[in-house]
């Protein structure tokens, strides 16, 4: 069984736009290299027939993957979202409590995630750290150089 995931309705749309690129452009073209290399003869003997094959199997497992994650997306309605607590598609303020810097977050699915856009996954250990929990709670999350103790300041839409 597959992983519902959630997005918001742009995030969805470019899963769309990059499974259409997939298909109608970078298959196509995979499609001339397997035809191209193999007029060149003997294909027991065709590196470039193979390396195209090779491409083509990754391209189509590529494809369907995205497929398998489009058919089991959900798209987050954000009038509707509880701002009690932390939840995908949640803007976070936390406060580092050992030395005060106050940062910013959304919460949003693995696809979505972008950090120079203050955007992190809710299965990063921050995002893990941060769901359910409401302002005024204290995390504590495991980051690779040790555990961080967090304040929830606010949480909106």
């Amino acid at each position: 069984m597959s992983q519902i995931n959630y997005y918001t309705k742009e995030g969805l749309e470019k899963l769309n736009q990059e499974l259409h690129q997939l298909k109608s452009i970078e298959r196509p073209k995979i499609s001339a290299q397997i035809a191209e290399a193999r007029d060149k003869g003997d294909l027991s003997e065709n590196a470039e027939y193979d390396a195209a094959k090779e491409a083509q199997g990754l391209l189509e497992l590529k494809i369907t993957k995205l497929e398998n994650i489009i058919a089991n997306a959900r798209i987050v309605d954000e009038s509707q979202l509880d701002t009690s607590k932390a939840l995908i598609l949640s803007k976070v303020k936390i406060k580092n409590v050992a030395n005060g810097v106050l940062m910013e977050y959304t919460l949003v699915s693995e696809k979505e995630a972008d950090l120079k856009a203050k955007k992190i996954s809710v299965n990063s250990p921050i995002g893990e750290g941060l769901l359910g929990k409401k302002v005024g709670d204290i995390v504590d999350i495991n980051v690779p150089t040790g555990t961080v103790k967090f304040e929830i300041v606010e949480i909106s839409r």
